[in-house]
């Protein structure tokens, strides 16, 4: 399966993908080859990163490593191809705009018959490449377009979790729907369930949790394959997702179905379906 990874911190943070660890996900010599792509999330806006090749053995990922780009929300995707080409447009995450703002979505499982799904239109939205993952992120903006044009400022986060959760429930139906969507405001983990490394039927869970305070410390967000770095000597909130634990500690799995939403690395909400 794909491999989906996300942190949110209160202060801006520096987040380095290591080749030796994280990045050899993508080896091309391993199932998950078929594209890579990290949004870094600036204000209402999101630079998102990504080509249709191994991440193991990207030029573009040693630029990433070598260089300081600071963010509150980074989310990060590595693809095992499943539905659609092999191609930049079916590459995740996507990024979209609603109500004035950057939406980042990156979705992990197999969605059989998306498109076919009466309970998930798109409306005026029509995707660019041919994936399943695609396809969902854009019948989840058509349900938050109503929401989101209506609303003089960015609108109340019950009434966006909702529409979220109502969005997850029907993804399940077609098949494993763990994904994380960035709304311009706070980040969407929904966790549903995930091949085990062994092999057999699918089962939860599909994300992991990891929030951690610390004062300043060069190495006080270090993670095998990941390295969060901080120079805000007031100290840092961050919240860590991802698709398997990354170190030997706390990792808090989702329930089937649970969504967490989070920012400035703190969760703010949480709703099970």
């Amino acid at each position: 399966m794909c491999e989906l990874f996300a942190m949110s911190s209160r202060q801006p943070a520096t987040v380095v993908f290591s080749l030796e660890e994280f990045a050899r996900r993508g080896d091309p010599s391993g199932p998950r080859k078929d594209g890579w792509g990290i949004a870094y999330v600036q204000t209402r806006d999101a630079w998102v990163i990504k080509e249709a090749a191994p991440a193991g053995s990207s030029e573009l990922v040693q630029f990433i490593e070598s260089h300081d780009i600071r963010s509150t929300m980074v989310l990060s995707h590595i693809r095992q191809a499943k539905q659609g080409d092999v191609c930049f447009e079916n590459t995740q995450p996507f990024l979209r705009e609603l109500g004035g703002r950057a939406h980042v979505f990156a979705h992990n499982g197999d969605l059989v018959d998306v498109q076919a799904c009466r309970d998930l239109p798109v409306g005026r939205r029509r995707p660019m490449g041919d994936t399943d993952s695609e396809y969902a992120f854009s019948a989840l903006l058509d349900a938050l377009e109503r929401l989101w044009l209506d609303s003089p400022g960015i609108p109340h986060l019950g009434d966006r979790l909702e529409i979220v959760a109502g969005f997850a429930c029907t993804l399940r139906r077609l098949g494993p729907a763990n994904f994380l969507y960035w709304d311009g405001d706070a980040l969407f983990a929904h966790g549903d369930r995930r091949r085990p490394p062994e092999g057999g039927p699918f089962r939860p869970p599909g994300l992991h949790t990891l929030a951690r305070h610390c004062a300043f410390e060069p190495d006080a967000l270090r993670t095998p394959g990941v390295t969060v770095e901080t120079s805000d000597s007031r100290g840092q909130e961050v919240l860590l997702v991802a698709s398997v634990p990354l170190t030997d500690e706390g990792w808090q799995p989702l329930d089937e179905g649970e969504v967490v939403v989070t920012s400035s690395g703190m969760i703010r909400a949480r709703q099970k379906t």
